[in-house]
């Protein structure tokens, strides 16, 4: 149980969180979009406003809840170094123009060519969220984490958070340090963070295509142990068969073509351990809450989402289960689910 303090404590910090980022996402809609652009998203549907308002408080809420009843802890890093949010302020609102530019312009569907690639994907090498640098550059990764706060007004880490319940449902029937967990797509590591922060025993292993944005991940991890990072695609993982208890996935399906998305699918499938456990999150699909439906079908040309559209009308249940997965269950967090698979 928390203390009152305690309690006080995170109610003041992420009131503080979404009024910081709420702050961000206005202003950098009055920076980038025209008179005329501003009256009309100041059209939106007042009942997709207060879904949004009402989902939001309850996503709180219940990360209080399972701080409360012992699912996890608060946060490790509710208090963040002030001057640390401000450089990250600082260098969001310098790249915003060159966002903009990209935006107005269309050009985040070509893939770059500037012969620095290293052999990627081509559908890796494009501006997802029309950001500079794609997933390619230290500025990108350096920026990312700001980005998608303010797009979710605050909320994103909160939603990764609620990966932590079926995770703590699963491991607290093991034994903690004889079992291993894989992120795929771990990005610059925030998911396992708050993963190590709550099971240090826990061995975990973080893949990812973006040397930069392992760099990241390697820079937050430091000070937990027990913790690989490995450069390689989630759809050719370079790792053994069966070799993992437990495989993570965040936000990762919706940026994936659909053949890519069945060829992760199925590599999870192999690296899990029979009796292993898949907890995905990701956004929101089609029909997972109708009013936003609006919301998902603007999201892949307001910022540059290829194959989100698609990832929206995906069976998950489906498309796990032809890799060996059952789907246990789903629940929604904000503008995000969580599901959870078993392989037999």
């Amino acid at each position: 149980m928390l203390s009152p303090a305690e309690r006080v404590l995170y109610g003041v910090t992420q009131a503080a969180r979404v009024g910081w980022y709420a702050a961000h996402y206005i202003l950098a809609r009055r920076l980038s979009t025209t008179a005329n652009e501003r009256r009309r998203s100041s059209r939106a549907r007042p009942d997709i406003r207060a879904a949004l308002r009402r989902d939001l408080v309850a996503l709180f809420r219940r990360d209080l809840a399972n701080i409360e009843a012992g699912r996890y802890k608060l946060p490790y890093d509710l208090l963040p170094n002030p001057l640390t949010r401000f450089r990250q302020s600082a260098r969001f609102f310098a790249d915003l123009p060159e966002v903009d530019g990209r935006r107005r312009a269309r050009r985040a569907d070509e893939p770059f060519r500037d012969g620095a690639n290293g052999g990627l994907p081509r559908y890796y090498l494009q501006n997802f969220h029309y950001q500079s640098g794609g997933w390619l550059t230290r500025e990108s990764a350096a920026l990312y984490d700001t980005q998608v706060e303010v797009l979710f007004t605050g909320a994103a880490d909160a939603m990764r958070r609620q990966a932590l319940v079926p995770l703590r449902a699963f491991v607290e029937k093991q034994v903690q340090r004889k079992l291993s967990l894989l992120d795929v797509g771990c990005g610059t590591g925030r998911l396992l963070g708050y993963v190590k922060d709550n099971w240090p025993a826990l061995a975990v292993t973080g893949l990812d295509l973006s040397r930069a944005y392992l760099d990241a991940a390697k820079e937050l991890l430091r000070p937990f142990s027990a913790v690989d990072l490995v450069a390689g695609a989630a759809e050719a993982i370079p790792l053994p068969d069966a070799g993992f208890d437990i495989v993570t996935c965040t936000y990762l399906l919706h940026e994936l073509p659909r053949k890519v998305r069945g060829r992760v699918a199925a590599e999870i499938g192999r690296v899990l351990k029979p009796g292993g456990c898949l907890i995905l999150v990701d956004s929101l699909q089609v029909g997972d809450k109708p009013v936003f439906d609006p919301l998902l079908a603007a999201f892949p040309a307001t910022f540059h989402e290829p194959y989100f559209a698609d990832y929206g009308r995906t069976d998950l249940a489906r498309l796990f289960a032809a890799a060996g997965l059952r789907q246990l269950d789903s629940k929604l967090a904000f503008l995000s689910k969580v599901a959870v698979f078993a392989k037999a």
